[in-house]
Order: C-alpha cells, then sequence, then structure tokens
C-alpha cells in the first residue's frame, strides 16, 4: 500500500451503509429494560465498529437537538466567514496550549496536507506557568483565543462543550457497564478537570486535479469523540471486520452526533473496544462542508488502568493497533502532549523548544498527526 491516499472522488471506495443510531436518553432517563437493552447494543456497536450515531445527549426532553445543533452550526459558519485577518488574528501560533486557528493546508497526514481550515478551543482554566518542578504536559492548560470580532462565540461555544462533556461522561458509565466495569468506573480520572477539545472544521471545495484529503486516514487519540456534520457528507470509516478492509460512508443525520472511540479505550481494554481508522473527503469545487468535533480525555494527571474484562469478553480482545512512530502512553498529559508537539510544529519550535528537546523530535519536524491524533497502524485502502 502507498503511504498516502489517493485523490478520491467524494465516496471513493465508500459503500453507504448507516451505522447504528442509538439514544442516549434510553439510559439515562429509561427504565431498567430501557438501560439493558442500550448497554447492549452500545457493547456489540462498541466492539464491532467503533462509531455510531447517537442521539437523546440533551438531558432536557424539551430541548430539541435539531435547533441546538443547528446553533452552533451557525456559529462555526460565522467564524469561518470573518476576514483573513481576524482569523489570523487568533491564529494557533500565538497560543503555547495549542488554541486558535489554523489555515486550510498547515497540517499533515500520511504526508500529505490536510485541506481544512479550523478553530481549536479547550476548558477555560487558569495558565499553569512552567516550572523546572512541573511536568511538560501542564502547559497545555490555559486560556483560549477568541476573535473580537465576533463576541458571542465564547458563551456560545464554551455551552456547547459543557453540554457535550456530560453527554460523554454519561456515555461513558454506559461503556463501563458493557464492559463488565462498576458504573462509576471511569469517574475519577475524568473529576473536576476533564480534558476538553472542540474544534470547528470547514473543509473547502476543491477543483479537478487538486487533492480531495480533508484529513487523512487517522485514529483519536483520547476517549470519545463526538462528531456534529452540516449537510455536506465525507466522512468515511474504515471496516476491517468483514472480508477486505474498505470505506464506509457516514452521512450526516439531523440532528444526530456520530460518536467514535479514541485510542484510550483501545488501549484500556487491550483491543476488545475498537479505536476505528477514518477520514473526511473534501466536497468538490464550490461545496462546503461545516463540522464540529468535541474529544473528551481524563484529566491531564490521569492514567487510567487497564480493565480486567469479564473472561468471554477477554477472549475476544484483539490487542492493540501498533504503529512504531507513535508509540502510545496511557498518561492522558503525555500522550496528548506528544501528539501536539508532533501535529504543530510552529507552536512548539516558538514555545515549547526545550520540550521537543526532551521528546527527541527535532524543531520544525514534519506532524506525524492531525491535531494531536495519530496515524493509523494497519494499512488502509486508498
Amino acid at each position: 500500500m502507498p503511504d498516502t491516499p489517493p485523490s478520491p472522488t467524494p465516496n471513493a471506495g465508500a459503500a453507504a451503509h448507516p451505522l447504528p443510531v442509538l439514544d442516549l436518553r434510553d439510559f439515562t432517563q429509561g427504565d431498567s429494560a430501557q438501560r439493558a437493552a442500550f448497554v447492549e447494543q452500545l457493547r456489540d456497536t462498541a466492539h464491532r465498529v467503533g462509531f455510531f450515531y447517537l442521539r437523546g445527549w440533551v438531558g432536557d426532553a424539551a430541548q430539541p437537538e435539531d435547533r441546538l445543533a443547528d446553533q452552533v452550526l451557525q456559529a462555526a459558519r460565522d467564524f469561518f466567514a470573518l476576514s483573513q485577518a481576524d482569523k489570523d488574528s487568533v491564529r494557533m501560533v500565538n497560543s503555547a496550549q495549542f488554541r486558535g486557528y489554523t489555515a486550510a493546508g498547515e497540517e499533515i497526514t500520511r504526508g500529505e496536507r490536510d485541506w481544512r481550515e479550523q478553530l481549536d478551543l479547550g476548558a477555560e482554566r487558569a495558565l499553569i506557568p512552567p516550572s523546572a518542578d512541573r511536568p511538560g504536559w501542564a502547559r497545555l492548560q490555559g486560556p483560549n483565543q477568541w476573535p473580537a470580532a465576533l463576541p458571542a462565540l465564547r458563551s456560545a461555544l464554551l455551552a456547547w462543550q459543557d453540554l457535550l462533556t456530560h453527554a460523554g461522561l454519561q456515555l461513558l458509565r454506559a461503556l463501563a457497564l458493557a464492559l463488565g466495569q462498576a458504573e462509576n468506573r471511569f469517574d475519577a480520572a475524568f473529576a473536576g478537570t476533564p480534558v476538553q477539545h472542540l474544534k470547528l472544521i470547514h473543509y473547502p471545495g476543491r477543483g479537478e486535479g487538486q487533492s480531495r484529503q480533508g484529513v487523512g486516514p487517522h485514529k483519536d487519540s483520547g476517549c470519545l469523540t463526538l462528531l456534529l456534520q452540516d449537510t455536506q457528507a465525507g466522512l468515511q470509516v474504515l471496516e476491517r471486520e468483514a472480508g477486505e478492509p474498505h470505506w464506509i460512508a457516514v452521512p450526516p443525520l439531523r440532528g444526530a452526533l456520530v460518536v467514535n472511540l479514541g485510542e484510550v479505550l483501545e488501549i484500556v481494554s487491550s483491543g476488545w473496544l475498537r479505536a476505528t481508522v477514518h477520514r473526511v473527503v473534501s466536497p468538490a469545487q464550490d461545496g462546503h462542508r461545516q463540522s464540529v468535533a468535541f474529544f473528551l480525555s481524563p484529566r491531564l494527571d490521569a492514567a487510567l488502568d487497564e480493565l480486567r474484562l469479564p473472561p468471554q469478553l477477554a477472549a475476544q480482545a484483539r490487542g492493540m493497533d501498533r504503529d512504531p512512530m507513535n508509540p502510545l502512553i496511557a498518561h492522558t498529559g503525555r500522550n496528548l502532549l506528544k501528539g501536539r508537539l508532533r501535529s504543530h510544529p510552529d507552536v512548539s519550535a516558538r514555545h515549547h523548544a526545550d520540550l521537543l528537546a526532551a521528546e527527541g523530535i527535532a524543531p520544525g519536524a514534519p506532524a506525524a498527526g492531525t491535531g494531536g491524533r495519530t496515524q493509523p497502524g494497519p494499512q488502509v485502502p486508498g
């Protein structure tokens, strides 16, 4: 297989295959039978596919999910509609915490540029100043950059981030039960200050003969990803369980989130849970795709222990995919810092030259992943 995927057509190699649709309210508000059925469906889906649609992610049924989703997508459109000067005023290179704006083509996956622009945000927490007695990963905590030209953006996106954090924590409780653990098995690692990472993404249309790599094949490095898509297709998931590996289209479903599992859950479950390889194909010329991705991870200082699975589940564990170019670390802060340093060499060289030396990364070295996410270990079709 080549190191880089070719420039595909919008759904090249991808079969239309709707993923399961789960309703979180069956777990959070259902009776014992509904909760048990949700856990069973989640167990099957998380093991086989690692991707699914989620409804019921708003705790209050009186709040229409479609309307909330439309509002946050509009907030993303408003940001990307700003002048280039306004977007550049919050460029990520200004932030030691890897927060801010990145222009299309500035990140690399599998040796190819990703043709998307994005705004990375996180929890608004007090800066932890660097010092000799503090670990490097503590520098990831701190403030966001907000565009002065769009003052309403801050409250809208922080509220969205909190809403999805609550939904993600409930989903993790259901996953714990699905893995034969106590329902509160993951609570301590996320208590107080979980890592919240929000990314507004715009994929501009690409013309004939141009690369259609919106973002190349990769896995996500945290625990859970909750993705909101607009009406433009492009997300594809690698199916590896049935025959030859092939791409499955994940079309937008209005008001529903797309959930996928990150590498942390693959690590702690010895591969019983699958962090699935996925990519985004850019729209054709004159098209546009908007999405809002939320990544939930344990606290920066947390390290999740490997789970002791029930015998029937342990017998089905597949082991982890291993990438010698990107060794996985169970400690949240160390693993996230490694990814950020490699993925954003301009930020790293400007703010963290000492950490680059400690990690053995040459200043200005090509990015190994995307947004702190890694390249997949298995070979993938083009």
